[in-house]
């Protein structure tokens, strides 16, 4: 089944993973991002290195994003994803209308894109005081935080400078495909190919019960593997209708070479 985006620009992420680095490689490295071509720079919403050593260097991800905001100028940016167990929703709506706000330069709109998830990373909880419970319990707490969210962007002063882009990252078909039915504006996935194919009929399914048009939500995935061996991939997730290429990078040592080859395979498209 094909999910045509034809309207819709192919683009790259690139999320920099705010662990095992020094802040002043993570900043140079989003500096070279923007240079280079980049549509999207996205760190995470976690308190502790998700791989190699546990306890290794790591930063807070939304004072980081104030910071991105301030440092570029034209490449867009936002967390994928903001952990909706960590703030208060109101005030996660706050903090996000303010940094779109610092993005805004001579006159033109905010570029921060608001990636959100319903958190999964036990550690996080355990060690900063947040209840864990299931994972049917958080994002029943994502469902009801994102109207909230939405009606605090709309009561700020100022309001934020355009309506601020929602991604939704996860998978689950009962739930979380519902929640970005209604609320997203992109929806990330890692998935190989055959997996996004079944997610994407039931998210279409998801639209259809939530009166949405299916067309309206950009389709966005994770991209792994050498450019050899990732091409493949790439071309059938973009027949699926995908749009949105995201590529990972790491401390200590950034190799940017993966993405520059994302940005060439994207402009030869």
């Amino acid at each position: 089944m094909t999910f045509s985006s034809a309207s819709r620009p192919v683009r790259v992420g690139v999320q920099i993973a705010p662990q095992h680095s020094s802040y002043g490689t993570i900043r140079d490295t989003l500096a070279e991002l923007e240079d280079l071509g980049v549509d999207i720079a996205f760190n995470w919403d976690h308190f502790y290195p998700l791989s190699g050593e546990p306890d290794g260097l790591h930063f807070e991800g939304w004072t980081m994003l104030a910071a991105w905001a301030e440092q570029t100028s034209r490449i867009q940016f936002g967390p994928l994803v903001t952990c909706n167990s960590y703030r208060n929703p109101d005030l996660l709506a706050d903090m996000a209308r303010t940094v779109d706000h610092i993005s805004a330069k001579d006159g033109a709109e905010g570029r921060l894109v608001f990636g959100i998830g319903s958190g999964w990373f036990e550690r996080d909880y355990d060690e900063y005081g947040y209840e864990f419970g299931t994972a049917g319990q958080r994002l029943d707490a994502l469902s009801e935080a994102l109207p909230r969210i939405e009606a605090r962007w709309a009561k700020l002063n100022p309001t934020p400078t355009r309506d601020i882009p929602v991604l939704i990252g996860g998978g689950g078909e009962k739930k979380t495909l519902r929640i970005v039915a209604e609320h997203a504006d992109i929806w990330h996935s890692f998935s190989d190919v055959e997996t996004l194919t079944r997610k994407l009929a039931v998210l279409r399914e998801w639209t259809d019960k939530v009166g949405r048009d299916f067309s309206e939500i950009e389709i966005s995935t994770g991209v792994a593997g050498a450019d050899g061996t990732r091409q493949p991939a790439l071309e059938q997730q973009l027949e699926l209708g995908v749009t949105l290429f995201t590529l990972g990078v790491t401390g200590p040592d950034i190799d940017m070479q993966a993405v520059r080859d994302l940005v060439k395979w994207r402009d030869s498209i």
